[in-house]
């Protein structure tokens, strides 16, 4: 479907088939307008991830792209103490390779379990972008679920039950199963570090009613008994990661992939240790909690 002016480049926006996802064809991020940019972002919205293929970027323009979106956070600490790309701070590298004996990225090649990215924070960032610079084929697919479609999908007596009710966003373990920074292990939820959320948010942009759960561990609803807690978002999760709920991406090299990380969340496929997986990642602030 095509979306333009008349004067203007055609952005042709291909829909992946599942319950979200898109394709956006007709694409160079090196030479980007205004228009084409609010096409992109207008997709975005509409279709909560965009897959952008067959890119070049350097690290500048990625950079510039993402902010476009708004203003960058800072790349996290990595498990080994490293926080960024040297000489740009916005630049999370997700990566199994190792050089001189170090990991040069984080996540390594396990399995990475259903979560929306940062929700510990306070203000967790409201998009979160992927530039695959090296990946295995046939290997290490990331899946998205459509958050506004599980929220939709509960029956009316469970989204009375979960309405005005407050998740706690475990801060101890990243979505590879390694504890954080700085963190001390823990697996009791009602006493692990992390922030309280909505578990049913308004979109800031859209409107819409959307789950938001973040990621399974250590997860605590306020105010319930631990067994009650644990139990209701067991039944929301069961909800949330069901397979016509998702779209599977088959990562290429030159894949930028965009995402809304307020209605969607994401997991990874476990990949062969030997291979040579790079990407790099952006996220874009949010303006309001």
């Amino acid at each position: 479907m095509p979306l333009s002016s008349p004067s203007s480049t055609v952005l042709n926006v291909v829909p992946s088939g599942a319950a979200l996802g898109a394709d956006l064809q007709n694409v160079d991020l090196n030479s980007l307008t205004d228009d084409l940019f609010a096409q992109i972002h207008r997709a975005w919205l509409d279709h909560l991830v965009v897959r952008i293929r067959n890119q070049k970027l350097s690290l500048e323009t990625l950079i510039a792209f993402s902010r476009r979106l708004g203003d960058l956070d800072w790349a996290p600490i990595q498990e080994t103490g490293r926080r960024f790309v040297e000489g740009h701070p916005e630049i999370y590298v997700v990566s199994n390779v190792i050089e001189n004996g170090e990991p040069i990225g984080s996540l390594g090649a396990g399995e990475a379990v259903w979560h929306t990215d940062m929700s510990y924070l306070e203000h967790p960032p409201k998009a979160s972008m992927l530039y695959a610079v090296e990946v295995p084929e046939g290997e290490g697919d990331t899946y998205f679920c459509n958050m506004y479609r599980a929220y939709e999908a509960l029956p009316e007596s469970l989204r009375r039950r979960v309405s005005g009710l407050r998740l706690k966003h475990d801060g101890t373990y990243n979505s590879g199963g390694y504890v954080r920074q700085g963190v001390t292990a823990t697996d009791d939820p009602v006493t692990s570090p992390g922030v309280y959320h909505p578990l049913v948010i308004a979109h800031p942009e859209t409107g819409k009613p959307a789950l938001y759960l973040g990621r399974r561990r250590n997860a605590y609803i306020a105010g319930l008994p631990l067994e009650e807690s644990e139990a209701l978002l067991d039944q929301l999760w069961s909800f949330a990661t069901q397979p016509d709920l998702a779209w599977r991406n088959r990562w290429q090299p030159g894949d930028v992939v965009l995402w809304d990380n307020r209605c969607t969340m994401h997991r990874r496929d476990s990949f062969d240790p030997n291979s040579r997986r790079i990407l790099y990642r952006t996220q874009i602030k949010s303006d309001r909690a």
